[in-house]
């Protein structure tokens, strides 16, 4: 027994230190996942973390007020916490780096005295990270109809396996070690002995690599089951390069006046050609692909750039579709656009920011669930809610500071399978 003793430390170290980086992990991911919720929520109507906006792009935000705004002995990130909740109070304290950017667009900018400190972080920490969550969108194409093939939603715990097979290589090391230092020991003292088994050879080791391989086998085959079927980061070849980046991001679209749907019903619905010729009657070339793709919605809707008249026959554009749910699951639009006011970015993702769209969210039933949990409805000045007369009189007698989708019945299985 006392032989197997480094082994079996190793091996304890080995399953202690995967147990403690995989609840570091989720814990930075569920705080990532609030921060991303909260900056959708309250900041990203005129922020983007790497794209400037109505207001300037916020990635990097954190260390320019660290290294700048230390002020009456007082950290740069308190007072970066101070400006985020009503910026007015850290102009009145007279910190000189909130004095210097205060005529960015002051009478623009949102107060958040309701956000905690810990939301703030939260916030920060998604803002800094804004990647952390995103794949890269696919681009290898696939044979058939217009499309890449979907990239394969991936494994949140690749890098916990490889640092797995790290630490069991290096468990495998510290045993071989230990046995040549018992070894070199005993002859300074004189002590026969006697050719041992290698390390690898012994039951121990044996076992404790079946047992490993066994447990990695399980939980690649689970996680493999789990994303069957997932799109996360599908990105297919569309027959018109539109770019969500120049329309949405650029020029400030806003999403419904192509989709028009979305408010109204239970899709978003694909523009119709009349919508981009609104736009196209005028604009004939674009900064990237000239007048090349832009040809191709003349072509379709008959229209002649020389006559300025319809002359053509129009015919539909066959548009790859991206967002897929299963048959049985039931998503209305307008019930998230209207009554839940949920951003459009919530579910697609940061879309002024891709020159290509591509499945941003996992959409899964976990995904949706968790964001029902989490998502604060909006009671106040909602119509849509007025019926709610037992959850209006908790928060009027302040025994609740809020109502999620979950308490109105958002995660009961009807609401979305019937």
């Amino acid at each position: 027994m006392r032989k197997n003793l480094p082994l079996l430390f190793a091996f304890a170290l080995v399953f202690n230190l995967l147990s403690t980086v995989s609840f570091a992990a989720d814990v930075d991911k569920a705080k990532w996942n609030d921060g991303k919720s909260l900056f959708k929520s309250n900041c990203a109507s005129c922020h983007n973390p790497k794209v400037a906006q109505t207001g300037p792009a916020l990635m990097g935000v954190t260390k320019r007020w660290e290294d700048g705004a230390a002020y009456q002995g007082k950290p740069g990130t308190y007072w970066l916490h101070m400006w985020i909740k009503n910026w007015s109070d850290a102009v009145a304290a007279k910190n000189p780096y909130a004095v210097n950017i205060q005529n960015y667009a002051p009478s623009e900018m949102n107060r958040f005295p309701s956000l905690k400190d810990e939301d703030i972080d939260k916030i920060l920490l998604y803002v800094e990270n804004p990647d952390a969550g995103s794949p890269a969108p696919a681009a290898a194409t696939a044979p058939g109809a217009g499309g890449a093939a979907a990239k394969p939603e991936e494994s949140s715990n690749t890098t916990l396996y490889l640092l797995g097979i790290l630490m069991f290589v290096l468990a495998g090391i510290l045993v071989a070690v230990t046995r040549r230092l018992d070894t070199v020991l005993s002859e300074q003292k004189g002590v026969k002995v006697e050719p041992g088994t290698p390390f690898y050879k012994t039951r121990s080791f044996i076992a404790a690599a079946i047992l490993i391989v066994f447990v990695g086998s399980i939980f690649w085959l689970a996680e493999g089951g789990i994303r069957l079927g997932r799109q996360k980061g599908y990105q297919p070849t569309q027959p018109i390069r539109f770019s969500h980046q120049l329309h949405a991001g650029k020029h400030k679209i806003d999403c419904q006046y192509c989709h028009t749907s979305a408010a109204k019903g239970k899709a978003s619905g694909i523009p119709t050609l009349n919508t981009c010729m609104n736009c196209h009657k005028a604009v004939s070339k674009g900064p990237v692909y000239g007048t090349e793709e832009i040809a191709k919605i003349y072509k379709a809707v008959g229209w002649d750039p020389e006559k300025k008249v319809y002359s053509g026959t129009p015919k539909p554009i066959e548009w790859v579709r991206i967002h897929n749910l299963p048959d049985h699951v039931y998503f209305n639009h307008s019930q998230h656009v209207v009554a839940g006011k949920v951003q459009c970015q919530t579910c697609h993702g940061p879309v002024e920011t891709m020159a290509e769209v591509y499945q941003y969210a996992p959409l899964s039933m976990g995904w949706c669930v968790n964001c029902h949990r989490q998502t604060e409805v909006q009671f106040a000045s909602n119509n849509y809610y007025s019926t709610y007369e037992k959850l209006h009189e908790d928060l009027k007698n302040k025994k609740i500071d809020k109502v999620t989708v979950e308490k109105i019945g958002g995660t009961e299985c009807a609401k979305c399978h019937y």
